[in-house]
């Protein structure tokens, strides 16, 4: 039989040792549904194969579900609501908030969650470098966005005195880990393992030294 996007969503959720309700799975699918319609208007994502999406976008997001447990959580240059939204349907207890530069983006990100009913979801327009939210955050995650450097840069005033920078890598970024900003401190960095995708993924986690 054909693969489908059910079938291997959950296999992949499974790969990863994640336990999901049914209504969480349907929410992962209706929001990948929600990406191929507006991706027919819209430049959301560069991928538009409904299985590779559940792989590229969904498992390669939620690979990073055990490490990212703080609260509350940013998610900078969050395009299409990646990784954000994935992780706010896994996590209903967790605030995401997602930030964007692009409006047509932002109103994707807000109608998705209007739709799907994430109530732990707030959407902003911006740059990350002149965002000023009411509130500063746990930790921050950025999925392809920038070198380390500048996302250290332009995020540390986001985020609490001992908040944490969360980088989602493809190969080991030697070159940037030499690079970091005064005041930036590599914690880990974190292979990941991403059901169905071969090439090499790491999740880098950076603290700032307050006094830096």
């Amino acid at each position: 039989m054909p693969e489908t996007t059910t079938g291997l969503l959950e296999r992949g959720l499974s790969d990863l040792g994640l336990e999901t309700s049914a209504s969480q799975r349907a929410a992962l699918l209706s929001y990948l549904e929600l990406m191929q319609r507006w991706n027919r208007q819209i430049n959301l994502t560069a991928v538009r194969e409904p299985l590779e999406m559940v792989t590229r976008h969904l498992l390669d997001s939620l690979s990073v579900a055990p490490w990212v447990v703080q609260n509350p959580m940013l998610d900078i240059g969050s395009g299409a609501g990646l990784p954000g939204i994935p992780l706010a349907i896994l996590y209903p207890e967790q605030e995401w908030h997602l930030l964007d530069s692009g409006g047509k983006r932002v109103g994707f990100m807000r109608e998705a969650s209007r739709q799907l009913g994430l109530r732990n979801v707030e959407v902003s327009q911006g740059r990350v470098e002149n965002f000023r939210p009411q509130q500063r955050f746990a930790a921050a995650i950025a999925r392809a966005f920038a070198s380390l450097g500048e996302i250290a840069d332009n995020a540390r005033h986001l985020l609490l005195p001992h908040g944490y920078l969360w980088a989602m890598k493809g190969r080991y970024p030697d070159v940037e880990l030499a690079d970091l900003p005064p005041g930036v401190h590599l914690v880990a960095v974190v292979p990941l393992k991403v059901p169905g995708i071969t090439e090499e993924r790491h999740l880098v986690q950076l603290a700032f030294n307050p006094e830096a």
